[in-house]
């Protein structure tokens, strides 16, 4: 059972329902009817996207894997890309650029760009602005793209609260691979210290609920909803520490996106 657990998390599955979930919960603020080959495509497709990030660049020219265990995930990673082509296919023209500029994001994170960062992942807090322009993208403006709506104020600051919302999420993942970054990165917690890059995530969790009173529109679902994510976000930042338990980014924080959904799913029978 541990192994399969393991797999399930090695292998970017939990990572794409966590996408997913995101995408979801802002069909469900926005009020866009789900689409279902959208929501398969972005589920099929975070996988192999996180899995070439992960171990392509592990690989020799970035396709052959010698460890049996990556092999398992690069076949795997095969199979539902092929998933994701099929419905990638019934999507609209327009969601197709958007699609293609995120793919070239993806590939600038894990390709070689130059001869002193091999690639955007080496270059410290660029890396962090990369994913969460592409997650940000994937998850809301996709959507908005796909359901012909225009750009409102209030969509606006749902971009932007996204893209805190996931800069606030990363923030376990850069303190725990402190141990493993070369000091060249220069992220955020070589560049500050642990310390101040909880502060600095409290801050931005602040930020992240304050600016929901911006909006034009503002729903009780909208207030408690994003409430009760900023409490488990402070929570998650303090809980944060420099010597992690193997799961507890990879599981539980990636679980907060899926668990925010659940909430939100039961706190709209109420409000």
């Amino acid at each position: 059972m541990g192994r399969i657990f393991n797999f399930y998390l090695d292998a970017s599955i939990h990572v794409a329902f966590a996408v997913v979930s995101l995408l979801i919960i802002t069909n469900l603020y926005l009020d866009i009817i789900p689409e279902q080959h959208l929501i398969q495509f972005v589920f099929f497709g975070t996988i192999p996207s996180y899995n070439f990030i992960k171990y392509g660049v592990e690989a020799k020219r970035y396709v052959l894997v010698n460890n049996s265990y990556h092999r398992q995930i690069q076949i795997l990673s095969l199979i539902v890309l092929v998933f994701a082509g099929y419905h990638f296919l019934f999507l609209s023209y327009q969601v197709w650029l958007v699609c293609f500029i995120l793919a070239l994001l993806i590939g600038l994170y894990a390709l070689p760009i130059s001869p002193r960062h091999k690639n955007l992942r080496s270059s410290g807090m660029l890396k962090v602005l990369l994913v969460a322009l592409v997650w940000t993208g994937t998850t809301v403006v996709i959507p908005v793209i796909s359901s012909h709506l225009s750009i409102s104020w209030d969509i606006s600051i749902y971009i932007l609260q996204q893209f805190i919302l996931i800069l606030i999420l990363l923030i376990p993942f850069e303190i725990r691979d402190l141990e493993y970054d070369e000091l060249n990165l220069k992220t955020i917690p070589q560049r500050i210290g642990v310390s101040k890059t909880k502060i600095l995530g409290l801050l931005l969790g602040l930020i992240f609920f304050m600016i929901t009173f911006l909006k034009d529109y503002l729903s009780l679902l909208d207030i408690i909803g994003r409430g009760i994510l900023f409490l488990i976000l402070i929570a998650m930042i303090i809980l944060t520490q420099r010597n992690q338990s193997r799961y507890f980014a990879s599981f539980f924080v990636e679980s907060i996106p899926i668990c925010w959904l659940v909430l939100l799913t039961v706190l709209e029978s109420y409000v």
